[in-house]
């Protein structure tokens, strides 16, 4: 049983390495506002990768893959994406405070809301159906029920323990840098984020032009 959490904590690990916008987003928060604004988007895209789990886990993954549930899952994430983009390259002329970094319960809530955000995205979505649907669909067909909890507890682990490991790498650098710094950090994520937010918006025009 042990084996088997700990390989599926490894896949979630090995899983969250690649950088996106999840990760983008973590580390313009974490950097600018401290470690708990940043594992806070990381916990807000962790309930979306639960809510996954119970998807693929109750078979309602094909639902996600029809091609008008698609266009509008692209529509999404080009709107979520486009105004954390110019939000962050907003909040680019806030100071950097280490000392007040983590008050605010509102803050964390708003960091929260923003890991949601980045999770409902299509290229999320489709990677988990992709990567960690295949290695569901499998654990599914060949343990029982509550090996399975093992399962998704490991891969939700292992992600969490991504999440804690880069917010402590961020947190410990930010000490070290300036207002200039952590403001072009804002502005470039910020850039980065309305890139990737207009790619889902061509996305979304060319399956409007499919489907039509």
């Amino acid at each position: 049983m042990i084996s088997l959490f700990l390989s599926y904590m490894i896949l979630g690990i090995t899983l969250s390495l690649p950088a996106g916008t999840m990760t983008i987003e973590m580390s313009k928060q974490g950097l600018k506002n401290g470690f708990f604004h940043g594992w806070f988007v990381g916990i807000g895209g962790m309930t979306v990768d639960l809510i996954m789990i119970l998807i693929i886990y109750f078979g309602f993954s094909e639902f996600l893959m029809l091609p008008t549930v698609e266009t509008i899952m692209w529509l999404i994430g080009f709107l979520f994406l486009m105004y954390i983009g110019i939000e962050s390259i907003k909040e680019a002329k806030q100071p950097l405070d280490v000392a007040s970094s983590n008050d605010g319960k509102k803050s964390l809530i708003k960091s929260y809301g923003r890991g949601v955000m980045m999770a409902v995205t299509p290229s999320n979505i489709v990677f988990w159906i992709g990567v960690f649907g295949t290695a569901l669909t499998t654990a599914i067909n060949n343990v029982s029920g509550y090996q399975f909890l093992l399962v998704a507890s490991g891969i939700l682990f292992g992600i969490l323990i991504h999440d804690v490991i880069l917010m402590g790498i961020i947190s410990y650098t930010r000490k070290f840098v300036n207002h200039t710094f952590t403001k072009w950090t804002s502005i470039i994520a910020g850039f980065l984020l309305i890139a990737f937010g207009l790619y889902f918006g061509y996305l979304f025009i060319g399956e409007v032009r499919h489907l039509i």
